[in-house]
C-alpha cells in the first residue's frame, strides 16, 4: 500500500454537484494514505455544503476576489510544498489559481478533457478513459498516487441539527414524498413549470406528498410560484428556506427527487435518495445520478439529432446541448412513466 505523510492539496471550486463527486475521492485517499494531511481549495458554496468533512483542511477562495484573493490564499497555505496538487478543474481561473499552490507533483486531467491552458499548469495527467462518468474521472486522480478508487462512499458531514430541521418540516404520516428541485444553474437545462405541476398532480393523486425545494434566486422563486399556481393539489413550499448544510438532510427525507442536471441531483444521490433526472441538454451517462439512473428521462440522443444533426454516439463526450426549448423534448408522459417505474420497483 502506498504511504506518505506529506500533505496533499485538492483544488475543486465548483459546482455543488462536482464538489460532491470529490468526496468519494477524499474517502479513497484517507483509506489508502492514512495519516496524510488533506487540504482542499474550495469556493464558498462548496464549503458551506461540506464544512466539517472529517480529516480535511479547507481553504476557501472567493471567486470575486480575483488575483488578490489568490495571493491571500497562498499566504494561508502551510509552509513548504505539497507532495502533490490534484488540479481537478480545467477552467482558466482555476488553472491560474493553481499556480499559487506550491507542489512537487501537479496532477491534472488527460488531454481530451483539458482546456483553457490546463496543460501549462500541470506536470502529470490522469489516465485517458473516454466515456466515463464525471465522478469516475475525478476518482482517477488517486491513480498517479498508486491508489485505485474501487468503491464509492459518501459522508457529507451533515450535522444533527440539520437533520432535526428537516424532520420538523412535515410530519411523517406514512406517505411517500416526491420532492421537486426545479432549477439548475443553467437555465436551458430547466424543465417547464406546467410540466412539473402535471407530474406533481399525478403523484399527489397516487397519495404522495409533494415538496418543493431550491435556493433563493429570483428564477427559483418565480419557477416555484408558477408550479404552485398550475397545480390542482397542495404542495409544501420549502424553496429558499433551507441552508446548504440542511439541504442533504432535506433531500434524505424524499423517496424520489425530480430535478434537471443540478447540484441537488448529486447531493440526493449521495444521501441515498433516488432521482428522476430530466436529461436532454446533458448526457445522464456522464453527469446523471451516479448510483442509479433507472428513473431518469433520457432525451439526450433526441436532442443531439434535432439540434446537432448527429446521434449522441457521434458527439464528443461531455457535449452540452443547451439550446432554447431543448427541454421541451421531455414530455409529461416521459416523467410520469419514470415515476411509475419507481412505484413499480418499490411496491408503491
Amino acid at each position: 500500500m502506498p504511504a506518505t505523510s506529506s500533505p496533499l492539496c485538492l483544488l475543486r471550486l465548483s459546482a455543488l454537484g462536482d464538489v460532491t463527486h470529490v468526496v468519494p475521492l477524499v474517502r479513497t485517499l484517507q483509506q489508502g494514505l492514512p495519516g496524510t494531511p488533506l487540504h482542499w481549495v474550495i469556493d464558498k458554496a462548496g464549503h458551506k455544503l461540506l464544512d466539517g468533512l472529517p480529516g480535511v483542511h479547507f481553504h476557501v477562495y472567493d471567486k470575486n476576489t480575483s488575483l488578490a484573493g489568490m495571493r491571500a490564499l497562498r499566504r494561508e497555505l502551510p509552509e513548504g510544498r505539497f507532495e502533490a496538487l490534484l488540479q481537478m478543474q480545467v477552467a482558466l481561473r482555476a488553472n491560474v489559481l493553481s499556480a499559487f499552490i506550491p507542489a512537487r507533483r501537479r496532477i491534472g486531467y488527460d488531454k481530451s478533457r483539458s482546456k483553457d491552458l490546463h496543460g501549462l499548469f500541470i506536470n502529470e495527467r490522469i489516465p485517458d478513459r473516454p466515456g466515463i462518468h464525471v465522478l469516475d474521472a475525478i476518482g482517477s486522480f488517486c491513480e498517479p498516487l498508486g491508489l485505485k478508487q474501487t468503491e464509492v462512499s459518501w459522508d457529507l458531514a451533515t450535522p444533527a441539527d440539520a437533520h432535526a430541521w428537516a424532520a420538523a418540516q412535515w410530519q411523517d404520516d406514512g406517505r411517500q414524498v416526491l420532492m421537486i428541485s426545479p432549477c439548475s444553474s443553467h437555465q436551458r437545462r430547466n424543465w417547464y413549470a406546467e410540466r412539473y405541476a402535471a407530474l406533481a398532480d399525478h403523484a399527489a393523486a397516487q397519495g404522495w406528498r409533494v415538496v418543493l425545494c431550491g435556493g433563493r434566486s429570483d428564477l427559483e422563486r418565480d419557477t416555484t410560484d408558477a408550479i404552485l399556481a398550475a397545480m390542482q393539489h397542495p404542495a409544501l413550499d420549502l424553496v429558499g428556506k433551507d441552508t446548504l448544510k440542511q439541504l442533504p438532510a432535506l433531500l434524505a427525507r424524499a423517496n424520489l427527487l425530480v430535478t434537471p442536471d443540478s447540484g441537488p441531483m448529486h447531493i440526493a444521490n449521495a444521501v441515498g435518495t433516488k432521482v428522476l433526472g430530466l436529461h436532454a441538454a446533458s448526457n445522464p451517462a456522464r453527469s446523471g445520478p451516479y448510483s442509479d439512473r433507472r428513473y431518469c428521462v433520457d432525451r439526450y440522443d433526441d436532442a443531439a439529432r434535432r439540434y446537432l444533426h448527429k446521434p449522441a454516439s457521434a458527439l464528443k463526450w461531455g457535449t452540452k446541448i443547451e439550446f432554447d426549448e431543448v427541454m421541451s423534448l421531455i414530455t409529461v408522459e416521459d416523467a410520469i412513466a419514470a415515476f411509475e417505474r419507481y412505484r413499480s420497483d418499490h411496491g408503491h
